[in-house]
């Protein structure tokens, strides 16, 4: 499993998608992502964390297990399809973005993209059960690029889109009604589990008695 900031590299394009019993073959042309690279490393795609099994000189290969199609949208992308991506965070490189770990933990839909100022404001509908995880000014990864969420309703959020982002990724592509990948903040889920643990009655067997059995 790698580690990833949400901070794109380069958009690469699919250049072979076969879906097979057991999941699906993909082969991407790249070129920046592929320094440094090697078989069996991690690479962000679209937000989801895939393994190398081969690579060239401009394009890397990778399976996606059926889990991984039914919970993102990797299983949608075409030959032609482009596609962010980015290498797994080696130790002492700066994280500029947030923590993301490419584990989808569901889709969303693109409602509308409107322009304000010099950026582009995007709306995504989000799946049932992730509301809960996604707060004003947060973090969220969308099809694997770290945003900071600007609006918030009952199903959906907005995102604001600067330039550069706009330019170097493929969320210009995306048009009302094409589906994205969305990992939540990972701190939000930690931090529910260990609520829900609170709450849960705990038996310890660290009593007097058990130490003075034992000697102490």
């Amino acid at each position: 499993m790698g580690i990833f900031t949400g901070l794109i590299i380069e958009v690469g394009k699919v250049r072979q998608a076969h879906r097979r019993a057991d999941g699906a073959f993909l082969v991407i042309e790249a070129n920046k992502v592929l320094e440094g690279t090697r078989i069996g490393d991690s690479i962000s795609i679209n937000g989801v964390d895939l393994t190398v099994i081969e690579m060239g000189e401009d394009f890397f290969a990778a399976d996606a297990s059926l889990e991984t199609l039914r919970r993102s949208t990797l299983g949608e992308l075409r030959a032609g399809s482009r596609v962010n991506l980015e290498r797994a965070l080696a130790v002492g490189e700066r994280l500029g973005g947030h923590m993301v770990q490419g584990h989808v933990d569901g889709t969303g839909e693109l409602v509308e993209v409107n322009p304000e100022g010099n950026a582009y404001l995007m709306r995504f509908k989000f799946q049932r059960g992730l509301g809960r995880y996604i707060a004003m000014k947060g973090s969220i990864a969308v099809d694997g690029i770290s945003l900071t969420v600007a609006g918030l309703g009952g199903d959906w959020f907005e995102v604001a889109i600067i330039p550069h982002t706009w330019r170097e990724t493929a969320l210009r592509d995306l048009k009302r009604g094409d589906h994205v990948n969305l990992e939540v903040d990972v701190l939000a889920k930690y931090v529910e589990r260990l609520m829900q643990r609170h709450d849960e009655p705990t038996e310890s067997k660290l009593t007097i008695e058990y130490l003075t059995e034992r000697g102490y």
